[in-house]
């Protein structure tokens, strides 16, 4: 990510790449290591490190520019489309519940005759509504090409994406490649992070707090019924980003600079799908859809965490 210093005065200049850790077996781990380091040599982390190398390489940014604009170019390029097509599906989903609640209307009432007809004792009854009412939902969820599964696709591709960069950045702040890289991030930084390889300042950190924004903004567009484990979800992602506050205080800056700015540009890419930009993603318009959504965003975040009582 980073061009190495000349090897000698009149050696040729030879571009940073990608080396394998001191002490690397065939296999590319000791067998006494522990899974932290054998994440940190796995080749998905090597290929983001070559990745990064060659963006500073193409760009000859400065190393702090390049670690955000590495992060801004990911997040746009891959995770966008995913967001995107996120949208698109819970939209498809919010535009099925009208039918789904008919259909269930219809459903419960045939139970109901039938289960008369054949002496069904209540849990019986219950029982055949909630077999036959997955059924229908599926068919609809095939029909439409929407079952929610598909969008979780956003958080199998980000999650691996943020560890295998975090650990490329771990690997060249703490030496784990070459010392000249190292050098090269310890006077890489810019304002009060000059040292890339330094533990980040307070200011930084602040990227958990983002990321409680994102979950919030994220919760509040869900219009459809909640379920127990996707609460769950929430609260947990909810949970992660308040603790990954201090612990981005004690990892260098690099990483936490890299986990301000995919944070901030993630913030930028959720407020951006709330816009009339919605239209040219293919995003289906819904009940809940608003003509100002910043000021309904608004609204509901200071509604939740009000703390004045609402006696109306």
């Amino acid at each position: 990510m980073w061009r190495l210093a000349r090897v000698g005065a009149r050696g040729p200049r030879r571009p940073w790449r990608p080396l394998a850790a001191a002490g690397a077996g065939p296999g590319g781990h000791g067998g006494t290591e522990g899974w932290y380091e054998w994440a940190a040599r796995s080749p998905p982390v090597h290929w983001a490190e070559g990745g990064l190398a060659a963006l500073q390489e193409a760009t000859g940014l400065p190393c702090w520019a390049a670690i955000a604009g590495g992060a801004a170019l990911l997040r746009t390029a891959v995770t966008l489309p995913l967001a995107a097509q996120q949208g698109r599906l819970l939209a498809k989903l919010e535009n099925l519940q009208p039918e789904i609640k008919e259909l269930a209307q219809r459903l419960r009432y045939e139970v109901s005759v039938r289960g008369k007809q054949l002496g069904w004792s209540e849990k019986v009854a219950r029982s055949q509504f909630a077999r036959n009412m997955r059924r229908i939902v599926t068919d609809l969820y095939i029909r439409d090409n929407c079952h929610p599964f598909k969008a979780t696709l956003l958080l199998w591709v980000q999650v691996p994406m943020w560890v295998c960069v975090s650990l490329a950045l771990r690997n060249c702040s703490v030496g784990a490649l070459a010392l000249k890289v190292q050098e090269q991030f310890s006077s890489g930084g810019v304002l009060w992070f000059t040292d890339l390889t330094a533990p980040a300042t307070w200011i930084l950190p602040v990227s958990g707090l983002v990321n409680c924004l994102v979950v919030e903004i994220f919760a509040s567009q869900t219009k459809m019924p909640v379920s127990r484990i996707q609460r769950l979800v929430t609260n947990f992602f909810r949970a992660v980003s308040v603790v990954m506050i201090p612990i981005a205080a004690t990892v260098p800056s690099s990483m936490a600079l890299y986990w301000l700015s995919s944070s901030l540009v993630g913030l930028s890419h959720n407020l951006l799908l709330r816009s009339p930009f919605r239209r040219l993603c293919r995003i289906p318009r819904t009940p809940s859809h608003s003509d100002t959504p910043y000021r309904d965003m608004l609204a509901a975040l200071a509604t939740k965490y009000s703390f004045r009582k609402q006696h109306l």
